[in-house]
């Protein structure tokens, strides 16, 4: 979220510390919410906005009919690698899509290669398991959250690299960062250090431009005290509720359980602009590690067709979403929002995990996925597909407080490029489902058909 004067990130720290470089592989472990019963069908390539496929010639040197094929490739990599983990439990060590389109499955054994090489897979002999660099990042997890705050806090964020079987650590590149004594007694540690963040981090809501809220009434609201953020993936409930999901930090009442209204901005005049509903709930870190937000939709967002099963791109374009997805470690995935609009790049980790902490002070846990794809301040909480299905909610970005994407590519070159963190679609789906209580979310689906009502 940002506030409405200024361009500032407030999950910065999220995400600053991945290199969208580093070929981080997936693990498809037993957390990751269960799969669609089949896969669901994507747009055609003539369907998608014009925008859309020059985002993908730009940033991914792709034809929409490739991005299309890759996402579609990707997601079946996905259900193989957990069928195939499930049958090979000590011997499977993650999966990925090569850069240059090829699916690979990774082992610790020659016999289960022989196995993934007979079903038309690539295979890399790696000397880890995944179900023993999910144990060493647990244990990396525990050891980081056992120290005090002022010692942790040059560490961003830790991933797993399937591909060279080992935990990436990235860490600010500081005097405290490089005076961390790290544990010997965990799997092999990369550690990468990253620039510094220039200072102390507000860890306030801030970030998108779609809609805005406050605490308290707008009419009796400063300016300074206007949160802005993007909405995500609209969706439904059993009971026909209209409801959007976005990000969690963008409830400006997230750290006290408290609920706001949510407002479409009249830039004219903001203290008269239009309620479209308000926050029904919000997570940040919580036994799931998410960070998602569900926005109740009123009957004049309704009426305005704000629950269609599309989302937002640039000049007004929209993208329509055919079903849902998880992350793969190559697949090609495209974002909205309001600042950047439409920008594409390539997951390039699915299992980060990194320490927020709150204006109170508090830590909390958010794990996700890692992008290429450029994010500014101003796209928290937007929507991230890959394909035309929906993949996550945008948390945080390295580069949330560059003033457009091009300066972002140029100065964050030397550090891996940019980065951002996304929240997968999935787990918060069932999140949402199990706290229901059969209540609103109960039943909660990605909106895929046209509301005709």
């Amino acid at each position: 979220m940002r506030k409405l004067v200024a361009r500032r990130a407030a999950v910065k720290a999220a995400s600053a510390g991945f290199a969208a470089t580093v070929l981080l592989a997936p693990l498809f472990g037993p957390g990751v919410a269960t799969a669609e019963p089949s896969a669901p069908l994507q747009l055609s390539a003539d369907a998608l906005p014009a925008e859309l496929v020059t985002a993908l010639s730009r940033d991914l040197g792709m034809t929409p009919t490739e991005y299309l094929d890759r996402a579609a490739r990707a997601q079946q990599l996905r259900d193989y690698a957990s069928d195939f983990r499930a049958e090979n439990p000590d011997t499977f060590a993650g999966a990925w899509m090569t850069p240059e389109g090829k699916a690979v499955i990774a082992v610790t054994n020659a016999e289960a290669g022989k196995i993934a090489a007979a079903d038309g897979y690539q295979t890399h002999l790696a000397p880890i398991s995944a179900g023993g660099l999910e144990g060493a990042l647990v244990q990396l997890a525990q050891w980081i959250a056992s120290l005090p705050r002022e010692i942790s806090a040059p560490i961003s964020s830790i991933a797993i690299d399937a591909l060279n079987s080992q935990l990436v650590l990235n860490i600010a590149n500081t005097g405290p960062g490089h005076l961390l004594n790290l544990p010997t007694l965990i799997a092999t540690i990369k550690v990468v250090l990253s620039p510094g963040g220039g200072g102390p981090v507000e860890y306030k809501p801030m970030g998108g431009d779609t809609y805005i809220t406050a605490t308290k009434d707008l009419h009796d609201t400063t300016l300074r005290g206007v949160d802005v953020c993007s909405f995500g993936f609209n969706s439904t409930d059993a009971a026909g509720n209209a409801l959007n999901i976005s990000a969690g930090h963008c409830n400006p009442n997230v750290d006290n359980g408290g609920t706001a209204p949510v407002y479409v901005p009249n830039v004219r005049d903001i203290p008269n602009s239009p309620e479209v509903g308000s926050f029904a709930k919000a997570v940040l870190g919580g036994p799931a590690a998410l960070d998602y937000s569900v926005i109740k939709l009123n009957e004049r967002a309704v009426n305005a067709g704000m629950d269609q099963p599309r989302v937002r791109g640039a000049n007004g374009t929209s993208l329509y979403i055919t079903g849902t997805a998880e992350p793969v470690t190559g697949a090609p995935v495209c974002k909205t929002g309001q600042s950047s609009t439409f920008t594409c790049g390539f997951v390039s980790a699915d299992h980060v995990e990194t320490q927020l902490f709150t204006a109170e002070g508090v830590s909390k846990t958010i794990r996700g996925f890692a992008s290429s794809a450029c994010t500014l301040g101003g796209d928290s909480g937007g929507a991230i597909v890959t394909g035309t299905l929906a993949l996550g909610i945008t948390s945080g970005s390295n580069a949330a407080e560059a003033p457009n994407c091009t300066e972002a590519n140029t100065q964050l070159a030397p550090y891996g490029g940019t980065a951002s963190l996304g929240v997968p679609i999935r787990p918060i789906l069932a999140d949402i489902e199990a706290t229901s209580g059969g209540g609103l979310g109960s039943g909660i689906a990605v909106r895929t058909k046209p509301n005709a009502g």
